[in-house]
This record gives C-alpha cells, structure tokens and sequence, in this order.
C-alpha cells in the first residue's frame, strides 16, 4: 500500500521560468535513465524476489525513486510555469510567444502538446515505455544492472547539472545525483551479499572455454590489458584457432529424415538460382548515369 506524503523529498527552488531547461530535464523524468524507469525496474523485482532483505531494499528504493520522480517533475513544471500561463491566457503577440517558445534554439512542442505539464516522455519528445526496465528475473543479473542503470543515471545528472546555472536547480539535481551513488552502494552489497554471485544463474560456465580470450580484432590498435592477458587468460591470436573451437567442421546442419527430407530437397530444386543466367533486369532498362555497367549495355 502506498500513501502520499505532500511535503516533496527535497525542496524544489526554481529561480525563474526556462521552458528549454525543462525540455532537458524530462530525460529525467520520462527517459530511459529516469526516476519512472528505476522505480518500476525495481518495483516489478521486488515482487518477485524472494529473499525478505532484497525485497525490502527494492521495494525502499523503489517507492524512494518515486519521490524522486516528483522532485524532478516539480522542477519540469516550476520551468514551465511562465509559459504555461502565456499560452492558456494568451497575452503575448504571436511573435513574442513564438520566440519565448523557441528561446536557446529549441522546439517546445511539450509545451503545446502538454500545456508545460512534465509529460512521460524523454527529452527528445520520445513516450516512456516499459521496455526501459530490463530485468530478467535473476538476483545476480539484475542487481548488476541496477548498479549500471543508477550510474547512467548519475552521469545524466552531472550533464543536466553542468547546463543551468540556477542554484536551486543545482541544488535540487545534486541531491538526486548523489542518491543514485547510494543507490549504486546499496546494490552492490547485497549482490557481494550473496556467494557466490559469478557467474548469473546456476549453470557453470564450459572449463574450455572460460579463460579464453579470442582477439578477433587484430591490427593497428591491438592493446593488452587484464581484460585479456595475466594468469586468468589465454589469449588466440590465431585466426584458424578462432573458428569451430568445438573441434568439428564449423559447419551447420540438421538431421533430416523422410518427407522432411524430401520437402527440403524439392524446395531447394525450386528456388535454385541459375548460375549461367544474365537476365536483363528492371535496373537495366531504367540505367541512366552513375549505374556502372549493366547486362544491357553489354550485349
């Protein structure tokens, strides 16, 4: 059960309207770094977690980033405020309004649409949509994608933080940035919480194949590194020691038996290409300049 408390997490303190700024910070409120997309991500994993620790820390950090989501909505609509007035009451020339629209070089068509409502969608006009939480159902997985998703999140802060200049904006931002490293903290002890955690699941990785390291782009810019090299690492520079490393042919095939078998091979007979045909084609009969050369122009 949730209930709503009036007083925002973290005071909002907008010093004057700036529709473009609040264009930017949508990426926060209906993108897929944003409040909506973590609170939902770790939401739907608590309900199905079944570990109580876990459980209580998704749904506590869930039910945070909702507060969240307010905050940074607040500020969408704080920015928006001027604007939203001058458009219902319309007491601007069209000119005027036109420019105030499109003040910094960017379309506010959020603020047509939406009225300089925060609306569900990132900061380029794109809708919220649930393919944003990618959570699969594993603890190991998912809290390793929390860990990431918090820090794309942190680094979308710094970038919103370092374009205004207001300093309750600033203030309000650092705030919510400075969450998403708690968050990170939070995560990554109960993922090292459980041993072991690596590698996801419950099958073990193939012996053969878990220490190789297949350097399958060689040239100029070729590094080393502990990504690939040291005791855990064998690296295959060999070309031919990088394909069929099950030791077979390399090849596909299926085992077919029967009418299977037949339908297959008739198909096949079908749809055969004729290697000595040179058929002149729609491309030959319409060439003009800049076609290279053609069947028609050869015979």
């Amino acid at each position: 059960m949730f209930m709503h408390n009036k007083r925002l997490m973290y005071t909002v303190r907008v010093s004057e309207p700036n529709p473009a700024l609040a264009t930017l910070m949508l990426e926060q409120f209906g993108g897929p770094q944003g409040e909506l997309a973590a609170a939902m991500r770790y939401f739907t994993q608590a309900l199905g977690e079944e570990d109580a620790g876990r459980k209580d820390m998704l749904l506590d950090i869930a039910t945070e980033e909702l507060s969240h989501l307010e905050v940074i909505g607040s500020i969408v609509s704080m920015l928006n405020r001027g604007i939203k007035g001058r458009l219902s009451e319309a007491v601007e020339e069209e000119a005027d309004l036109y420019m105030s629209l499109n003040d910094g070089g960017e379309s506010h068509t959020t603020s047509i649409l939406y009225g300089g409502a925060p609306a569900l969608v990132n900061s380029a006009g794109v809708p919220w949509t649930a393919a944003y939480v990618d959570s699969i159902g594993d603890p190991a997985c998912d809290l390793r994608s929390n860990i990431a998703a918090e820090a794309r999140a942190k680094i979308v802060y710094e970038r919103l933080i370092n374009v205004t200049d207001d300093p309750g904006i600033k203030d309000a931002l650092t705030f919510l940035m400075t969450r998403e490293v708690a968050h990170q903290k939070s995560f990554e002890k109960a993922l090292y919480s459980m041993q072991p955690n690596f590698p996801p699941g419950k099958l073990p990785g193939h012996p053969d194949f878990a220490d190789k390291y297949y350097n399958m782009s060689q040239g100029e810019g070729d590094a080393q590194g502990p990504w690939n090299q040291g005791e855990q690492w064998e690296t295959v520079d060999d070309r031919d020691a990088q394909a069929a490393v099950d030791g077979g042919d390399g090849g596909a095939s299926v085992n077919l038996t029967g009418k299977a078998a037949s339908t297959v091979q008739a198909m096949a007979e079908r749809l055969a290409s004729d290697p000595e045909s040179d058929p002149i084609t729609g491309a030959d009969l319409g060439v003009g300049p800049g076609a290279g050369t053609t069947t028609q122009a050869r015979t």
